[in-house]
């Protein structure tokens, strides 16, 4: 009897991601549909990148993803195709794939919105100072901003192309104030027609650290990935379209841990529930805090930023 109720009990890791590509596929493999979930993949340049689209679109699949509603696509690298572009000075060529994706989303906002968009603000998430969050500071750093150009002297460009703004409004910690909070006041003082945040996030896979970019038109809840949630920044809150870029530079050391014991226990014939107890027997409280970055972090950091701050560039030519 007392097995019996620890069965009922029984309550499965949650392995922890912010990406929707990685939710989807936590799903059994048998389970080719979900209601209200579809998926589409693409892949280009011989199949080095590979685009995967998650739209979720209702609540049934809202409630089964644990996202909001709205249209997630990833951006993945095979491995050392950034590293060698970055070497060759060609990494202009992989940023269009993101300008494009985000162009698509902002045409989508400026028709459900009846509006021009004219004007984005552009915010990179995250403290500069610890190296796995600065990805949203140096992107903001990589990107030459217009709006006071175009604001003083005249659109001097294409017609398509948006004015942008941006800052990085830092953490909690450093401010004293939400991130949520310094952003509204910027959207009401500035009125920009649509707000572009770039933040880290945190994956279940080693695989896809700093070779993976997520871009959403849901807005981001910062520090989410990692258990540290804040006001959410999305268009309910900011009272604009909010599209959100991030890139996984984290994995949870407890997922790592469980990933490797489930694929040896498996092959061993363990059942879901004697893997899962295991593990249980084996962590504590301190592994489901710590979280595992790349050693060469700081040059991927690097990498990975100039491509999508060429991305957003674009956006203003």
């Amino acid at each position: 009897m007392f097995l019996i109720n620890r069965r009922m009990n029984f309550q499965k890791f949650e392995k922890r991601t912010d990406l929707a590509i990685e939710v989807r596929e936590s799903f059994p493999k048998d389970n080719i549909e979900i209601e209200g979930v579809v998926l589409e993949e693409e892949s280009y340049r011989q199949g080095n990148v590979l685009m995967s689209t998650v739209e979720i679109k209702d609540q049934k699949g809202a409630l089964q993803m644990k996202k909001p509603v709205g249209r997630y696509v990833t951006l993945e690298f095979k491995k050392d195709v950034l590293e060698k572009a970055h070497q060759q000075n060609e990494l202009q060529q992989y940023a269009g794939y993101i300008c494009r994706i985000i162009q698509k989303m902002l045409q989508e906002a400026e028709k459900k919105q009846n509006m021009k968009c004219k004007t984005v603000l552009v915010s990179g998430l995250g403290n500069r100072f610890a190296t796995p969050d600065a990805l949203g500071p140096y992107v903001i750093e990589h990107i030459v901003m217009n709006r006071h150009v175009t604001d003083g002297y005249g659109r001097v460009s294409s017609q398509d192309c948006v004015a942008l703004c941006g800052i990085s409004p830092g953490v909690m910690a450093q401010t004293g104030m939400e991130t949520g909070e310094i952003l509204h006041g910027l959207v009401e003082k500035i009125k920009p027609d649509a707000l572009l945040v770039i933040d880290s996030l945190a994956s279940r896979s080693v695989n896809r650290l700093c070779r993976t970019v997520q871009i959403t038109n849901t807005g981001i809840s910062p520090g989410a990935g990692i258990g540290n949630n804040r006001k959410k920044v999305n268009q309910e809150t900011m009272g604009i379209p909010v599209i959100a870029v991030g890139v996984p530079t984290v994995v949870d050391a407890g997922t790592i841990i469980y990933e490797s014991l489930e694929n040896a226990l498996e092959k061993e014939g363990y059942t879901e529930y004697e893997i899962e107890s295991f593990f249980q027997s084996i962590t504590n409280k301190e592994v489901h805090n710590l979280f595992v970055t790349p050693k060469d972090i700081d040059e991927e950091i690097r990498m990975i930023g100039k491509m999508i701050a060429f991305g957003i560039q674009k956006l203003a030519e």
